[in-house]
C-alpha cells in the first residue's frame, strides 16, 4: 500500500495505520479516546512515542507524570512523549483527545524524554521562494540529531491553503509516513509518490518508501496539517540528506527566471 484513508470520523480506541511488518518498519495509528478513560501502553521490543493533536491528557512512566494538552494543531506546537522498549505508559483522558502513536523496533535503552511545546523545533521553509507557493512551517520534535538513540524521527508540516511542501521534489533512502489533517473536514489535497499521484483527505495517510520523491500541496481555502515521521535504516540513519530531483534543481537559483502573466 501507498496511500489510506480511514475516514473523516474516526472510531474510539486505536486506528491502526501502517504496521511494522510493512516496508514502513513502524507501527503508527491514532489514539482515540474520551473523557474519563485511560489507557495504558507496554511494548517490550518497540520504542513508542505519544503525541498529542487534540484535547488534554495525564501522561504517567516511571512515577512521573505531566499534562499534553493541544487545542489547534496549525497555530501550537505538540507535546511528545518518547519512551523506549519495556517502559509502561498510562494516558489518562482529561476531556476528549486524540492522541498520534509511532512505534518500532529498538532494543536500545534511553531515558524517556518529554518534550513540551518549547522544545520542539520550527522552522519557515520556502521562505521568498517562488512567490511564497512552498512556503510552510516545518516543527521537528525529534530526529538524529536531539535524539541519536532512536530509530525513528518525528516531526509536523503546516501548509498554507494552495501551497506546497516536500518542494523541490526529493527523495531519501529512508522509509517516511504522513498522515493529514485539514482546518475543516472537508478540505483535501494531493501528494505524489513517484509517478502517482494520490487525493489527500481528512485522517487520510502515505507511504513513502526509500528512494520515492513525495511533493505534496494543499488546495485553496484549506490549511493542512501532517505528521511525517521517518524511521532510520540500519547503518544509514536520516540526517537531513536528501537527493533533488535534478530537473527540478532550477529552481533553487534565486535569479530563475518563472514565467508571469502579462497584465
Amino acid at each position: 500500500m501507498r496511500f489510506g484513508r480511514l475516514g473523516t470520523e474516526l472510531k474510539s480506541g486505536y486506528n491502526a495505520m501502517t504496521t511494522r511488518g510493512s516496508d514502513m518498519m513502524m507501527d503508527i495509528g491514532y489514539q482515540v479516546m474520551t473523557e474519563g478513560e485511560c489507557v495504558n501502553f507496554l511494548d517490550r521490543v518497540q520504542e513508542t512515542a505519544f503525541v498529542i493533536l487534540t484535547g488534554k491528557v495525564e501522561v504517567a512512566w516511571q512515577g512521573k507524570q505531566e499534562i499534553m494538552e493541544r487545542h489547534s494543531l496549525f497555530d501550537e506546537n505538540p507535546y511528545c512523549l518518547h519512551v523506549p522498549c519495556g517502559v509502561e505508559v498510562t494516558i489518562n483522558a482529561l476531556e476528549a483527545s486524540e492522541v498520534l502513536v509511532q512505534q518500532t523496533l529498538n532494543d536500545r535503552n534511553f531515558a524517556p524524554v518529554f518534550y513540551r511545546p518549547e522544545d520542539v523545533q520550527a522552522d519557515v521553509f520556502g521562505k521568498g521562494m517562488w512567490k511564497g507557493t512552498a512556503e510552510r512551517t516545518v516543527r521537528t520534535i525529534f530526529d538524529y540529531d536531539n535524539a541519536p538513540y532512536s530509530n525513528m524521527v518525528n516531526g509536523e508540516v503546516i501548509n498554507s491553503p494552495g501551497r506546497w511542501s516536500g518542494y523541490i521534489p526529493h527523495n531519501h533512502p529512508q522509509p517516511e509516513v504522513y498522515t493529514y489533517k485539514f482546518d475543516k473536514p472537508q478540505g483535501f489535497g494531493a501528494c505524489f509518490i513517484g509517478d502517482d499521484a494520490f487525493k489527500i483527505t481528512h485522517n487520510s495517510w502515505s507511504e513513502l518508501s526509500g528512494g520515492l520523491m513525495h511533493p505534496q500541496v494543499t488546495a485553496p481555502g484549506y490549511a493542512m496539517w501532517y505528521s511525517w515521521m521517518i524511521r532510520h535504516l540500519p547503518d544509514n540513519p536520516w540526517k537531513k540528506t536528501r537527493t533533488d530531483l535534478p530537473e527540478h534543481t532550477w529552481l533553487l537559483d534565486p535569479e530563475a527566471q518563472i514565467w508571469e502573466p502579462n497584465r
